[in-house]
């Protein structure tokens, strides 16, 4: 590894930073400012104004992997004098914490390499580099640390939304998923810790929280009595959900990542009861072909799936449901396509995520057979892509003429003639919007909103008293 000798300093401390991925990724980078907010460092939204650059990487899929990699190069020209002051080029995250010893040879441009379990140590790993007392380049272990509500963090979200993570890591080990080796085994946060939080991002003025993890469904069996998740129950998510319910000043809490497997009926029963947990769910389900299901590792069948979504808009009148699937899974025959495309025709869902398989490094769906020919992969996803159209257009449909409650995201990203905004059906980032085109309100508002019109994806209707 090459050695950092000569002493650097950053006289300005000024940063850029750019975060790639998924909201768990967004936290950890709003911990990451947080720290480096407290030793002085200002955000400047030049590029060519920082003296330090951290791209925080996601490599889930391939194309994460490509725009994480183009994204430090086209960083990396900050280096030269005359187009920018950059110092200290540095890159975080999940690519790091997989490729770390390949890209150490590849980007001589990278100054420094962060794991996914080191991301805390930025301030002082940085002061280390500046005076030249660093002996290597890569800092990339076992991902041990989750951050706590003693941990700084600066919500880079709109001022009314904010991303809890309630835990890191993940146990459960599906074959094409390379997440616990990147993110580390499943490390979940105390529901004291997490209160604890809330409440600070409320007081901040955030409204709605979004509860994030790998796995929502396994929160807290590593740190609290696994025998209350048994007995049709699920007490520790009860409580944890309990908890949020109580924190003053959020309006809306939303849940992401709970497995169909381990949906207990007091969770759906306090979802339908709770005044401020949103009817809405994202519920990874894959697939409905049972093969494939067993080749992915997953512990559930496609009728289980069923029953359990059914269950589920039995006890929760309304709930909107966002899952991911996958098509072209090794050995998947098109008798297990179809069970998919009637699956998904059965499900009904709001919101879909469809991924075309590819392999993954070091993962153990890389070794099974038979592979799924890429024409086929591309055909089986268009058609999936077209039927998922059509039910939202369906679904959206229904909407027109009701009421909804609908939280105020600012002027719409075309024209400041229109406001945008979500109702409690549409999670940030993700699923479509509210346009909202008579009426006034501010970002963070939460109106009422007649829906007149539905798009594909999005909502039109106006502010009523």
């Amino acid at each position: 590894m090459q050695t950092q000798n000569s002493v650097t300093k950053f006289d300005q401390k000024s940063l850029y930073f750019t975060s790639l991925g998924c909201s768990k990724n967004l936290v950890d980078s709003q911990v990451m400012l947080g720290y480096l907010g407290l030793d002085g460092f200002r955000v400047t939204e030049e590029p060519s104004d920082a003296e330090v650059i951290i791209v925080n990487t996601c490599s889930f899929v391939e194309a994460a992997k490509m725009e994480s990699i183009e994204t430090v190069l086209d960083m990396s020209g900050y280096k030269d004098p005359s187009v920018g002051k950059c110092k200290a080029l540095v890159m975080s995250g999940c690519m790091a914490q997989r490729y770390s010893d390949e890209l150490e040879k590849e980007m001589p441009e990278v100054d420094m390499f962060i794991g996914t379990g080191e991301y805390n140590k930025i301030v002082p790993l940085l002061k280390a580099f500046e005076d030249g007392g660093l002996d290597k380049k890569s800092f990339v272990e076992i991902p041990k640390f989750i951050h706590t509500e003693f941990d700084p963090r600066i919500n880079t979200s709109p001022a009314h939304m904010a991303w809890l993570k309630i835990s890191e890591g993940c146990n459960r080990n599906c074959t094409f998923c390379i997440i616990p080796t990147i993110r580390g085994r499943l490390r979940s946060r105390t529901i004291e810790s997490l209160v604890a939080e809330a409440n600070k991002l409320a007081a901040s003025g955030v409204k709605e929280l979004n509860l994030i993890s790998q796995d929502f469904s396994d929160y807290g069996v590593d740190i609290y009595d696994a025998n209350k998740k048994k007995n049709g129950e699920n007490q520790v998510i009860y409580n944890l959900l309990s908890e949020m319910d109580k924190v003053e000043g959020i309006e809306w809490v939303r849940i992401f990542y709970f497995y169909p497997d381990d949906l207990t009926d007091d969770v759906m029963d306090l979802i339908s009861s709770s005044k401020k947990i949103r009817k809405y769910l994202d519920m990874p389900v894959q697939h409905f072909a049972d093969g494939v299901l067993k080749r992915m590792n997953r512990r559930v069948t496609g009728e289980a799936i069923h029953m359990k979504i059914r269950r589920l808009r039995e006890k929760v009148p309304g709930i909107v449901l966002r899952t991911s699937v996958i098509v072209g899974f090794p050995g998947e025959t098109e008798e297990d396509f179809q069970a998919l495309l009637e699956g998904v025709k059965q499900a009904r869902f709001n919101h879909l995520g469809v991924f075309k398989y590819s392999d993954e490094d070091k993962t153990p769906a890389e070794k099974l057979q038979p592979k799924v020919p890429q024409e086929i992969i591309d055909e089986r996803f268009q058609i999936l892509y077209e039927l998922q159209k059509e039910i939202v257009r369906e679904l959206n449909q229904e909407y027109i003429g009701k009421v909804l409650e609908v939280i105020v995201e600012g002027p719409h990203e075309e024209t400041d003639l229109l406001l945008q905004g979500r109702h409690a059906g549409q999670a940030p980032d993700i699923d479509g919007h509210v346009i909202i085109n008579d009426g006034t309100a501010n970002a963070g508002d939460i109106v009422k909103v007649m829906i007149t019109d539905a798009l594909d994806y999005d909502l039109v209707g106006h502010i009523i008293s």
